[in-house]
């Protein structure tokens, strides 16, 4: 619960700046207010995106916990892609636990244009 509670005072601007070379839209969709951050713990369903880019749920889970509830949510749903993030989970890595809701199709398209 501890990461929960702190997630508002993360500097979400300073990260999704520090990963632009990574992910290079993730910094504008941040600026735009394309990407909702919210509690886990508070969602009472899973939402589609709607209009944002990409939603983030802060988990207080295991780090193994983490990763399996992507694995399976990104197998149960043909529509969003889940990935993971925690702190110490390589250089790009979130500064508290995530489980990241994105569009499959346009994650795809943004992938295939940076292969280019």
């Amino acid at each position: 619960m501890e990461e929960e509670r702190n997630h508002q005072s993360v500097n979400w601007y300073a990260y999704f700046k520090s990963i632009r070379e990574q992910c290079p839209w993730s910094y504008a969709a941040y600026l735009n207010g394309a990407i909702d951050i919210v509690n886990w713990a508070d969602s009472d369903k899973l939402e589609p995106l709607g209009s944002y880019q990409a939603r983030m749920y802060i988990v207080d889970y295991p780090d193994n916990i983490v990763e399996a509830m992507a694995q399976e949510l990104d197998c149960d749903d043909l529509d969003c892609e889940w990935l993971f993030s925690y702190p110490g989970y390589g250089e790009y890595a979130t500064p508290v636990k995530v489980l990241i809701q994105q569009d499959r199709k346009q994650l795809t398209a943004i992938r295939n244009r940076l292969s280019e």
